[in-house]
C-alpha cells in the first residue's frame, strides 16, 4: 500500500477519534433529556446529600406553589423555541422578579422557595423554565450563551405585560445567575431596577474545567473537546460571552449572594464577579454554611434582610 493511503487512513482515524470524543463531551455536558412529568403527589429533589437537610422545605415550597393561583405563560425564543413560565402575583403593580434556575434543573424544583421569598418582600414572581428544561422546548443547554438572549425576550414580554413603567428584577441561581449576568452586559431597559445573582460561576470554561478536574480527568486536554462538541453538535461557541466579561459593562444595581461551603460552584467565583463588576451600586453577601443553591433555605432571615437593605440603599 502506498504511503499516502496510510496517511489518509491515519488522518481519518484521528478525525474519527476527535469527532467521537467531541460528541461524547457534547452529549454528557450539553444535551438535555426530557424528564417524565411528575404526578400530583410526586416531588423531585436535586441530586446530592447536601440537599437532604432541606428536603422537607423544598417539598413544602412545591406543595405551596401548586396551590397558589398562577398563570401559565408561553413565549417564543429568538430561534423559535416555545419557552414556559409561571406567574405568581403578590400585588398588581408591585416589582416583578424574573427567576431563572440552574443547570439541568427546572423552575418548580429549583425556584419554588423563590416565590415565598418574593412574596415576603412584596414582589410578584415570574418563574421561568429555561430552554431544554421543564416544559420549555429545546434539547441543548448552552450555559447562558443562548439563555441570556431568552432572558432578554422574557424581559420584553414582562414590560409589555406589566407596563412601560413597571419595575423588574432579574434573578438567577447557579447557571440562572450566569444567565442574568450575561444579560446585564447588554443595554438593559430602565425597567430593570436590579439584579440578584445567587451562586454564579465566573465563566463557562472555569466551571467546566473544575468539574473535569474533580472527576480526576485531564481538564486541559478534555476542555477543548467540550468546546468543540458545542461548536459542531450544538452550533454555539461556549466562550462567545461569559459572566465575568459582562461585568465590565454592567450598569444596574447588582447583589451577589453565595454560600461559603458551596462545593460545586466555589464562593470565590462570585467574589471575582463582584470585583470585576463596574456598577457603582453593588453588594456581595456570603451565607455561612450554605451549599450550592442553598443560601436562602440555610439562612432565610439574613437573605431577606440583605435584599431589603440593598433595595433601601439604592432605592431599587
Amino acid at each position: 500500500m502506498e504511503w499516502y493511503w496510510w496517511m489518509l487512513i491515519v488522518t481519518a482515524f484521528i478525525l474519527l477519534i476527535v469527532g467521537l470524543t467531541a460528541f461524547i463531551c457534547f452529549y454528557r455536558v450539553f444535551y438535555s433529556k426530557k424528564r417524565k412529568p411528575l404526578g400530583p403527589d410526586e416531588y423531585e429533589l436535586p441530586d446530592g446529600e447536601v440537599y437532604e437537610e432541606f428536603r422537607e422545605d423544598i417539598q413544602n415550597w412545591v406543595k405551596e406553589i401548586r396551590k397558589l393561583d398562577h398563570e401559565e405563560i408561553t413565549i417564543t425564543s429568538y430561534d423559535g423555541l416555545k419557552l414556559h413560565g409561571c406567574y405568581y402575583e403578590y400585588k398588581k403593580g408591585a416589582v416583578t422578579e424574573l427567576l431563572f434556575h440552574g443547570y439541568k434543573g427546572y423552575a418548580e424544583r429549583d425556584l419554588s422557595g423563590g416565590v415565598e421569598r418574593c412574596f415576603r418582600l412584596g414582589r410578584n414572581a415570574l418563574m421561568i423554565d429555561q430552554r431544554a428544561s421543564g416544559p420549555s422546548e429545546g434539547k441543548v443547554i448552552t450555559f447562558g450563551v443562548r439563555e441570556h438572549k431568552d432572558c432578554l425576550s422574557w424581559l420584553d414580554y414582562a414590560i409589555k405585560r406589566f407596563g412601560e413603567d413597571s419595575k423588574i428584577i432579574l434573578t438567577g441561581v447557579s447557571m440562572g445567575a450566569a444567565t442574568v449576568l450575561m444579560a446585564s452586559g447588554t443595554e438593559l431597559p430602565k425597567n430593570v431596577v436590579s439584579i440578584l445573582a445567587d451562586c454564579s460561576y465566573s465563566s463557562q470554561k472555569e466551571i467546566i474545567m473544575k468539574v473535569i478536574d474533580e472527576m480526576h480527568l485531564p481538564s486541559k486536554i478534555l476542555y477543548p473537546f467540550v468546546r468543540l462538541g458545542a461548536l459542531i453538535f450544538g452550533g454555539f461557541d461556549l466562550e462567545k460571552i461569559t459572566p465575568i466579561e459582562a461585568m465590565e459593562k454592567c450598569k444596574v444595581p447588582i447583589i451577589f449572594i453565595h454560600g461559603n461551603t458551596d462545593a460545586f460552584v466555589p464562593c470565590y467565583m462570585s467574589e471575582k464577579l463582584y470585583e470585576k463588576c463596574v456598577s457603582k451600586k453593588k453588594k456581595f453577601v456570603i451565607i455561612d454554611g450554605a451549599g450550592h443553591g442553598l443560601a436562602f433555605p440555610k439562612d432565610r432571615e439574613k437573605y431577606l434582610k440583605s435584599l431589603s437593605d440593598f433595595e433601601k440603599e439604592w432605592n431599587t
